[in-house]
């Protein structure tokens, strides 16, 4: 047997304990996100059934269809070596499992990389074997290699040596992503907190330009930072070598695009759509303004706490979270408009149990209450906070769930129906309640969403802060639903179509122009006045160095 190289074996093992890991943290977390995550996601039920449609698509062979997939990743974080590395474990045992036409949940189970325990219902997005999975497979088994992961065969030195995942971050912008400048606008010294701008005069441009300036800070979930998964990815038709080219950008910055987003967007969007966003409507408004944004959103986090379907963290680790990525300095720095907006996460979550996991409308009252007593503390007088009420979600189910997800639109063997139960079975769902072929249970969840809404509602009216004035607005799905169809849209558009969940890019920048024009209307002074000075600031900074 020939000799490994020693970066070939390193990423053989750390691959290996990477998936070992994954498969046994059921037994170390409170339920099974992460291994099912992993299955789904990462190595499994959704590659398995893209190798599938390209070979059907490109008429060609399995493995060709494996390399095609493979070659179509960007080099860059390694992402290809990583694939013809998964490709050398897996690849020959799925090549053979795909030929005797068995679907990607059996084949899944055949590698192992899909577990069913004992009493849990067997997961399925396509329809089970006619015979039961267990028999199918020891029917199979004669046939298929068991591949051993330390088992260097000559060929696999056909792909060149693999580096470590994050040895080649060349053509990454490893500033902007990382929560970077996506995240929060850069600093003129992004090494010290406290340096201003002087001017050649010596009489600051602050007090030259810059009477009424105000920034923009977001407290959300993730969509709020923008999640979002490109349908490309997993449609067949579309896959390209252009289609994968933005995947660093988007792992870097954990699946989220804020820089695009309805609140901190500043870039021309890429995903489809316009951007549109609270931020640059500022930045128009006052050039003073400029990369004074924030985006302090985290995927999956609610009132109560963040990451809860990874680890059981308290409140204390949310705030911890929020506390220390807030910067505003009371003293120097100029008022900010805080926009509080968790519009789904408070009563969604993956669990079987689903309603028992909801935040209750005291623990919201005290949780918004302790964030805000917090941001009293730490924002600039004239400061103003706006609360934001949850979306009403049954609108996911009315306008998704008999339609083609991207992954069943080549075969047309896969509605969001499907993809919701598979989901949900898996307990990886971003919110059983809602994503449920049950009514019931929707409109359950739609009740506490108006009660927790409620209580913000509650919390504007009454509470008052030294440091900044509070308001309160529903989420505008409904007008946004209207301006889109008087744009010519359908519904359906105004959702994400890989999670069929999240808000779109479109949803997004229509929800930025109707919550300013409320502000507008409603609450002027939260805006501030147009400065007279942004002529003589665009002559002087010219577009003040970009973003």
């Amino acid at each position: 047997m020939p000799c490994c190289h020693w970066s070939v074996l390193f990423d053989v093992l750390y691959l290996r304990l990477v998936i070992s890991n994954l498969q046994s943290c059921r037994s170390f977390l409170s339920f099974s996100f992460l291994s099912s995550l992993f299955c789904l996601f990462a190595g499994c039920v959704l590659v398995v059934s893209v190798i599938e449609q390209l070979a059907m698509f490109h008429n060609c062979t399995a493995k060709e269809a494996i390399e095609r997939l493979c070659n179509y990743l960007p080099e860059i974080l390694n992402l290809q070596g990583i694939c013809y590395l998964v490709a050398e474990l897996y690849g020959p045992e799925l090549i053979k499992l795909l030929k005797y036409k068995m679907n990607a949940d059996v084949v899944c189970r055949s590698i192992k990389l899909c577990k069913q325990n004992a009493g849990q219902p067997f997961c399925h997005l396509y329809p089970p074997p006619k015979r039961s999975v267990k028999l199918e497979l020891y029917n199979r088994k004669k046939d298929v290699c068991n591949l051993n992961a330390l088992n260097c065969k000559q060929k696999y030195f056909k792909y060149g040596q693999f580096q470590k995942a994050f040895s080649r971050i060349k053509g990454t912008c490893v500033l902007c992503t990382l929560r970077g400048y996506h995240w929060r606008g850069r600093d003129c010294n992004e090494g010290k907190a406290i340096v201003y701008p002087d001017p050649k005069d010596g009489i600051p441009y602050e007090k030259k330009f810059c009477k009424e300036s105000k920034g923009i800070i977001l407290l959300g979930d993730s969509a709020g930072a923008h999640f979002h998964i490109p349908p490309e990815w997993m449609t067949a038709a579309q896959m390209s070598l252009k289609s994968f080219s933005n995947l660093p950008v988007a792992l870097t910055n954990e699946l989220d695009w804020p820089h695009f987003s309805g609140t901190t967007g500043f870039l021309n969007s890429t995903i489809g759509g316009w951007t549109d966003s609270l931020y640059l409507r500022l930045r128009r408004r006052n050039r003073c303004n400029h990369r004074d944004f924030q985006n302090i959103s985290k995927n999956v986090c609610n009132s109560n706490y963040c990451m809860r379907m990874v680890f059981d963290i308290n409140i204390a680790t949310y705030l911890f979270f929020i506390f220390f990525s807030l910067a505003r300095n009371q003293r120097f720095d100029n008022p900010a408009i805080v926009i509080y907006a968790s519009i789904g996460n408070d009563v969604c979550n993956g669990r079987p149990d689903t309603v028992a996991h909801m935040t209750t409308p005291n623990q919201m009252h005290s949780n918004v209450m302790q964030t805000l007593q917090y941001l009293n503390s730490q924002l600039p007088k004239g400061s103003h906070v706006i609360l934001t009420g949850l979306v009403d979600g049954r609108f996911l189910w009315d306008q998704l769930h008999s339609r083609y997800h991207p992954l069943g639109q080549l075969n047309k063997d896969i509605t969001y129906e499907q993809m919701y139960s598979f989901l949900s079975c898996l307990q990886i769902s971003p919110c059983n309640g809602w994503m449920s072929s049950n009514e019931t249970l929707r409109n359950l969840t739609s009740e506490r969403a108006l009660q927790l809404s409620n209580v913000l509602k509650e919390i504007a009216r009454s509470e008052m802060f030294a440091n900044f004035d509070i308001f309160y607005m529903d989420f505008p799905l409904g007008k946004i639903v209207d301006e889109w169809h008087k744009l010519g849209g359908e519904s359906w558009q105004l959702i994400e179509p890989a999670d069929g969940f999240h808000p779109s890019q479109i949803t997004s920048a229509l929800g930025a122009r109707i919550i300013w024009q409320k502000a507008l209307s409603e609450w002027p002074h939260v805006l501030g006045k147009e400065n007279p000075f942004n002529k003589q600031i665009e002559d002087v900074f010219k577009d003040q160095g970009g973003h």
